[in-house]
């Protein structure tokens, strides 16, 4: 008789033991990752681990070599407007966007320097501007970064000779001298080591300086080479059609001014295909898609963060953001978030509370890239899908004929898939 109530007391013990462990395993099943907007950032202040990197689209701190718009601009404002200011009082209101940066890059829209330079514009030309910003810039890009991170400067565009082929050499010496890193100026990967010691590798791509972002197998060819070496590697774009028309992105060849600009999802996945995790847009001065593209992430255009000079600031011409991603050792984004600018005349940046940039950042994922397009909450985080869900993705977009669509006003129309 003992022997049987032993047993029955063991056996109810054993199963009082196993309850918790299935409850346990109930509740994992029906365990879901919160959504990202519904986090408190304050819960866990930890860091993020891997690499965080900061980017902002174009920057052109002033121009001294055409001041002639100040005068026009002096008018609309009914004060006298500076025709360079100190680029550090600029810049300053932006400087908590990159606060958790451990690298900055930016897309350095101008030449940098002082004194004669060689004539760009021909006279009477009213689609061509020269920006060469003062020197004083190069230490400004440089300290708009906390200290402990480094800062790359983009010279893969189509203002960067701006003060003649010689003016390319001249603003990479004044940036290299202010601690700042410049990419693009030729076809090798710019290698960063953080405070924290991973490595980071960049590379910048243009059709003016650096190498042509249309040569698709030359992409390849230099993307692969650094991911060979690092494993993080993060590539700039300037290209694609510009203006107020040009906020949608297409799987087609976009022209601006008579110009070829390359087609920038071409471009894009052959980068994170050949190795890239992070590809950042500037150029077209608008606010584009953000795709997730086989375990990379693509943003097609950060827009204007900071353009004082001759500038159309109407919307959307005004918006602009900074983008922040965690790079893992292997070199794919973790996390990410748009941090929304807004821009007066004649270019005056501040954060943007209205979070407008990353709404149109939202809105335009949706539309262009319906199946890999990237959501994005209200507070400006990207709510990526898990990495390993992605490389079997294939283009957004079926390549359809391309139609002739109007672009800016007093520009030649663009070349677009249509809608």
């Amino acid at each position: 008789m003992r022997s049987a109530v032993r047993t029955a007391v063991l056996l109810a013990a054993a199963l009082l033991a196993s309850a918790p462990a299935a409850s346990a395993q109930r509740d994992n099943a029906t365990l879901r990752r919160p959504r990202a907007d519904t986090l408190v950032p304050d819960t866990l202040p930890l860091r993020r681990a891997g690499v965080r990197v900061c980017a902002g689209g174009d920057v052109t701190l002033g121009t001294n070599l055409d001041t002639g718009w100040v005068w026009t601009a002096s008018a609309r404002a009914g004060y006298r407007v500076a025709a360079y200011p100190d680029p550090d009082s600029l810049l300053r209101p932006l400087r908590p966007l990159f606060a958790d940066a451990d690298v900055v890059l930016l897309n350095v829209e101008g030449a940098i320097g002082t004194g004669p330079a060689a004539r760009k514009c021909a006279e009477g030309s009213t689609h061509c501007f020269a920006f060469r910003q003062p020197v004083a810039t190069a230490a400004a890009l440089r300290r708009v970064a906390p200290e402990s991170a480094a800062v790359i400067g983009s010279v893969a565009n189509n203002h960067a000779r701006d003060a003649g082929p010689a003016g390319v050499g001249v603003t990479v010496r004044h940036l290299r001298a202010a601690g700042v890193r410049p990419t693009g100026a030729d076809t090798l990967a710019t290698e960063v080591v953080t405070a924290a010691g991973d490595t980071v590798a960049f590379l910048g791509f243009s059709q003016w300086a650096g190498p042509d972002p249309r040569d698709l197998a030359a992409v390849r060819r230099h993307v692969a080479r650094a991911a060979r070496r690092w494993p993080r590697v993060v590539v700039m774009m300037h290209m694609g059609a510009e203006g107020g028309g040009a906020q949608h992105t297409y799987d087609a060849t976009e022209h601006f001014l008579g110009e070829n600009r390359g087609n920038v999802v071409a471009f894009a996945h052959a980068a994170v295909e050949s190795g890239a995790g992070l590809v950042i847009g500037a150029g077209p001065h608008v606010m584009r898609a953000a795709e997730q593209y086989r375990g990379g992430l693509i943003f097609y255009s950060l827009g204007n963060l900071l353009t004082y000079g001759p500038f159309s600031l109407r919307e959307p011409l005004n918006r602009g953001a900074v983008a922040c991603a965690s790079l893992d050792s292997a070199g794919r984004p973790t996390d990410a978030v748009l941090r929304s600018t807004r821009q007066r005349p004649p270019g005056i940046a501040a954060p943007d509370p209205g979070a407008r940039a990353a709404a149109a950042v939202d809105a335009l994922s949706r539309a262009d890239f319906p199946r890999t397009g990237v959501p994005v909450a209200d507070d400006g985080t990207l709510l990526l899908a898990p990495a390993d869900t992605l490389y079997a993705a294939r283009r957004p977009a079926r390549r359809r004929p391309s139609i002739r669509a109007p672009g800016p006003a007093g520009s030649p129309a663009v070349s677009r898939q249509r809608p």
